[in-house]
């Protein structure tokens, strides 16, 4: 899918930036079609699969190539995987990325084909979107749109290692709160928005009742406050970190705060896997597997989900 979001960043820190993206795959390739790299003059994000493919074309998309161009792995590039892909690269400076279609990117050479013209309107009628294709000399995408909203509640050590682990992933869009501006880091990923405010739990109610949450402030009264407040609210999920110690605490006072046992237990606390440990990294990387396997499964978004709950 087209991360138009991501284009438009780095057009905005970066002026002209090329996409270049796996438009065609034949046999064995390092990535699929869709898979795509942003190049500026000093650096890039994302990829197509690395190795002398990638450093070739991020070359060539710096020297200003565009269109489509094709690639025998083994015979142009030296690589083992022995099949060809065919990549599209385009320049786009901010006005250009601005300017690109919010649901599906449809562009060519010539007249539409009337096969993009249905897809176009199969998308605008009927929410149907299309599969990233080439029909004749057009390229068609849809355009990213996360699939699941997190809120991470606080910026200490942890709460930053999650930022850097799951702000990278296409299916989560990420709210991020603390209690004051200076909680947060300088260089916060573009795509993280970020929430200070004093009292965190006044905040529940701008949350979807469909949001994940994950509770992980510098105070046990404010872990204790945003509980409270997501189990009043509604939520998809919700882990707080904590030891088994902190957590049964926890279930007296939110009974007594009027909640049932059973909608305490779908709060997860401790979060993570106690396998990778409790570095904060591990943490993160425990989570980030968690909440990638939901994204993956074919369940239903209104179906109850929570986080392993971990001993």
């Amino acid at each position: 899918m087209f991360d138009r979001y991501a284009l438009i960043a780095a057009c905005q820190a970066h002026g002209t930036v090329s996409r270049v993206v796996v438009a065609g795959v034949k046999g064995s390739a390092p990535r699929e079609i869709g898979a795509a790299m942003l190049v500026w003059q000093d650096g890039q994000s994302g990829t197509i699969g690395g190795g002398t493919l990638e450093f070739e074309l991020a070359q060539r998309a710096r020297r200003g190539t565009s269109g489509f161009s094709n690639h025998a792995l083994g015979p142009d590039m030296g690589q083992c995987c022995g099949g060809a892909v065919q990549v599209l690269t385009e320049q786009y400076d901010l006005v250009a990325a601005q300017a690109l279609a919010a649901t599906v990117i449809a562009r060519g050479q010539g007249d539409m084909p009337l096969a993009v013209t249905k897809l176009l309107s199969d998308a605008r009628n009927g929410g149907q979107l299309p599969k990233v294709q080439r029909i004749a000399d057009w390229f068609v995408e849809p355009v990213l749109r996360p699939k699941h909203t997190l809120w991470i509640w606080g910026a200490g050590h942890v709460g930053r290692a999650l930022v850097s682990v799951l702000s990278p992933l296409p299916d989560f869009e990420i709210m991020w709160v603390d209690t004051a501006p200076n909680r947060f880091p300088d260089d916060c990923p573009d795509n993280v928005r970020i929430l200070p405010v004093h009292a965190p739990e006044t905040a529940i109610s701008l949350a979807p009742v469909s949001a994940h949450h994950l509770i992980l402030t510098y105070s046990h009264a404010i872990d204790l406050a945003l509980c409270h407040g997501v189990l009043s609210h509604g939520f998809q999920s919700c882990g707080l970190i904590g030891s088994a110690t902190k957590w049964a605490r926890f279930r007296k006072r939110l009974a007594a705060l009027g909640h049932s046992d059973a909608q305490i237990s779908r709060l997860n606390c401790p979060i993570g896997d106690p396998v990778l440990g409790k570095h904060p990294q591990m943490i993160a990387i425990g989570v980030a597997d968690q909440l990638i396997r939901y994204a993956q499964s074919n369940q239903a978004r209104s179906q109850n989900w929570t986080l392993e709950a971990t001993s």
